[in-house]
């Protein structure tokens, strides 16, 4: 609904036409009350200086009445005489014109109509059958569905002067088709640039994440403002969505690089405690099979069986394996044994050999 004090002459909070004023005022006025308030002593004023005290009040009520009423704009004589006209002759037509002055109108439809070229006070009518004169009479239906508007690409800079293209869709539905009809011309091309240019208002003040985080709330937000425009239009906007947002060439690649660099950058640190977990398995392994003999000889045959299973034609001749312990105990001295000293830089003068006998 429209905030207070927003509506347009001729509508009540319901959307609905009023009376004229000066049938209101006679309502609220009669002949018999004896105090007005001071808006009628004004418009009193204003209508007849200088004879507010001279009369009564019923006489001051009368003479209100008549004077709005002779000064509000309503039906001339040329109007009310071809209405009386058109009615004689639907009369005398009996019953063959009354085809042609009834309309249906369907559940999801209202029907406004405009008599002469002006709108015709009270609700719209519909849905079901109702009477009008087809020579004075003009019909227009209103259907009361949710339609869906396509907001196309448009161009909108960030808060921190990102340009993107953004489309977007909107869902609205009529409310007052009298207002609809008198107020608004293109509903279309109206909604879709009001649309348009709100979107571009808000997302100036958020930044490139916070639109691409941030689209339900961006959407609710449209939504209150472009209802407050177009509850004067007599339609109401019921949902409004960011559909795609389409980035320049240029910031598609620098996004892309960077979300490539922080995926290598995972799988290398994935990677790394990969290979530290092993190892520290390995670690464990290799103190378990040192501390147990019979264990590394279990592997050692276990390995056997299956490098004979890989490669059925190849002979594989296994060492013995007290052999395998003595040549690795052997090596296991040599190394603690052996000092890392340098070698003599002069060599050393070589011992008289005899001569073979053979020689």
């Amino acid at each position: 609904m429209c905030p207070a004090g927003s509506l347009p002459w001729g509508s009540d909070a319901h959307g609905q036409w009023n009376r004229p004023k000066h049938t209101a005022i006679k309502s609220l006025y009669p002949a018999h009350q004896r105090s007005y308030s001071t808006q009628t002593r004004e418009m009193l004023a204003q209508a007849a200086p200088g004879k507010w005290d001279t009369l009564n009040a019923p006489a001051n009520a009368f003479f209100l009445y008549f004077s709005l009423g002779m000064t509000s704009p309503g039906r001339g004589i040329c109007e009310w005489l071809l209405t009386i006209l058109s009615l004689l002759f639907i009369i005398l037509t009996f019953p063959i014109s009354v085809w042609f002055c009834m309309k249906i109108v369907r559940e999801y439809e209202r029907a406004i109509v405009f008599r002469l070229g002006r709108l015709l006070p009270g609700r719209p009518r519909g849905p079901g059958l109702f009477f009008f004169l087809p020579c004075l009479d003009t019909c227009h239906k209103v259907d009361r569905r949710l339609k869906t508007l396509e907001i196309p690409f448009h161009e909108v800079v960030t808060k921190d002067m990102v340009t993107m293209e953004i489309d977007a869709v909107c869902y609205y539905r009529m409310e007052n088709a009298s207002l609809l009809l008198t107020s608004v011309a293109n509903l279309s091309s109206a909604v879709q640039l009001l649309v348009q240019t709100t979107m571009k208002r808000l997302l100036a003040h958020r930044s490139f994440s916070e639109i691409l985080l941030e689209r339900k709330s961006i959407g609710q937000e449209m939504k209150v403002t472009l209802d407050a425009v177009t509850c004067r239009w007599g339609i109401k906007v019921e949902r409004t969505e960011i559909n795609h947002v389409r980035l320049p060439t240029e910031l598609q690649q620098s996004l892309a690089v960077e979300a490539e660099a922080q995926r290598q950058a995972k799988v290398r640190v994935i990677a790394a405690e990969g290979e530290k977990a092993a190892s520290e398995s390995l670690k464990m392994a290799a103190e378990i099979l040192a501390s147990s003999p019979a264990a590394v000889q279990l592997r050692y045959l276990h390995m056997l069986q299956c490098l004979s299973a890989e490669k059925p034609s190849t002979i594989i001749l296994p060492l013995p394996f007290d052999l395998m312990n003595l040549v690795s105990a052997a090596s296991h001295n040599s190394t603690g044994s052996s000092l890392p000293t340098s070698a003599p830089n002069h060599p050393e003068a070589p011992k008289d050999k005899k001569d073979s006998p053979m020689l």
